[in-house]
């Protein structure tokens, strides 16, 4: 037994500074763990701290980018200022054509009469905004009657149609300094409408039934006139025939593109503008090669007789070329009343805080950018051919469809950034002044 002992106690003394080096590594592996636990610690405390410093620095950052770009805001504007800066600022001045104007917008939403016919009493057509849910409720009349007889239009059609591309958006009951010559898409009747009542429901079902039937549309074409004033002959007979043709699927399209209710928001109001403007480019495409062919086969005598279908008013006006050169030399001028006006009415009464500011800087720089594209589309001649009045307001619907379609992702953007409590205010803006207006 001894020497097994003796065995037993050699292979323990053997063993014995391996386990002491074992002993050694785990006391250096937990060592090295805490120091690996240490430094994560450490690592982490660090990047929260960086992470809190750039955040406070992004935050100081916004804060002056606010501050920069509140300094840079103009100052509000006067009323004078105001009614000023819009693209038909000069007619503003002309009480007699004002009147006029105030008179056909009160007649329009009152009981759907479309601008030409202004021309039984005498005046000039003008450019009558809303009749209810419906923008721009007679452009297939007002865009073809313009094409053949555009001196019974008032000098500042074009102007109205522009700013009201901005009134329409952002004023659902007319702004403070517009004067009713603008028709608002909302009248007194609709100011405690809600999508759900039933009056407001069947007030818009009756003024889209005036504007948007398809039959009363192509009865505004003079086909009949035409045919017993003009004595065509059979080629000219078969090209009126596909004229008419392309005015029924025209009339279609409008028809397509008329609201089915009123629309109570910016952003909804800009899409039925937009579904509007996009209708009425599209019948001028339908219609304009058929139109083109038909006007261009007729010789110089037959033309003098259609040029007498239109009306007496305006025909023996002179000097409208010059005026359209003046009101285009005009055109390029600021339009704070289209860009400063709402975007500083929009700040008062919602009070965007933190990145609403920033959206609706970006909602400011998309209607600059709108302002632009209209003024580079400025009327400054009057084509003296039906063909070339056409292919003008082919230019000019373009233009008003992009500016509209420059508005719409900013405007998105900023009013789903609103809470149901500033989206309320901003769906009403302008209601408390309209009763205001200088």
């Amino acid at each position: 037994m001894q020497p097994d002992r003796r065995e037993d106690r050699e292979r323990a003394r053997q063993a014995e500074p391996q386990r002491e080096q074992r002993q050694q590594e785990r006391a250096a592996e937990r060592k090295e763990r805490l120091e690996q636990r240490e430094q994560r610690r450490q690592d982490g405390a660090q990047r929260r701290e960086q992470l809190f410093r750039e955040r406070a620095q992004q935050r100081e950052q916004r804060r002056q980018e606010r501050l920069e770009a509140r300094e840079r805001r103009p100052a509000p504007l006067t009323p004078e200022a105001a009614a000023r800066g819009r693209f038909a600022a000069q007619f503003r001045a002309d009480r007699r054509q004002a009147e006029e104007a105030r008179q056909q917008a009160r007649e329009a939403r009152r009981a759907g009469v479309a601008a030409r016919h202004a021309w039984r009493h005498k005046h000039h057509a003008h450019f009558v905004a809303w009749v209810g849910p419906v923008f721009w409720p007679y452009a297939y009349f007002d865009i073809f009657h313009y094409t053949f007889w555009p001196y019974a239009y008032s000098e500042g059609y074009w102007a109205y149609a522009y700013d009201d591309i901005f009134e329409g958006i952002f004023w659902p009951y007319g702004s403070s300094y517009s004067q009713s010559t603008y028709a608002a898409p909302y009248p007194d009747g609709l100011k405690s409408a809600s999508p759900g009542d039933r009056a407001s429901r069947d007030r818009a079902a009756r003024v889209i039934a005036q504007v948007c039937e398809p039959a009363k549309v192509v009865t505004a074409w003079p086909f009949e006139r035409i045919e017993n004033a003009i004595r065509l002959d059979p080629a000219q007979e078969k090209l009126l025939d596909h004229l008419k043709t392309a005015a029924a699927e025209a009339a279609e399209a409008f028809k397509a593109a008329c609201p089915t209710d009123i629309p109570m928001t910016p952003t909804g109001r800009l899409q039925v503008m937009i579904e509007r403007l996009e209708a009425t480019l599209e019948a001028i495409r339908i219609v304009r090669p058929p139109l083109e062919a038909f006007y261009n086969s007729l010789d110089d005598e037959q033309k003098a007789r259609f040029n007498l279908l239109g009306p007496e008013v305006g025909r023996a006006s002179t000097g409208r070329q010059t005026q359209a050169q003046d009101e285009a030399s005009r055109c390029g001028e600021p339009k704070p009343g289209l860009i400063d006006l709402p975007i500083g009415r929009i700040e008062e009464v919602v009070r965007p805080q933190g990145s609403q500011e920033k959206a609706l800087d970006e909602l400011r720089g998309a209607t600059v950018s709108a302002v632009d594209m209209l003024q580079s589309a400025c009327p400054d001649v009057t084509p003296q051919t039906p063909v070339g009045r056409l292919e003008a307001m082919e230019s000019r619907l373009k233009a008003m469809v992009d500016a509209a379609r420059t508005v719409q992702p900013a405007l998105q953007t900023f009013y789903a950034s609103l809470s149901g409590e500033q989206k309320a205010r901003f769906n009403t803006l302008g209601s408390e002044a309209r009763h205001r207006r200088p």
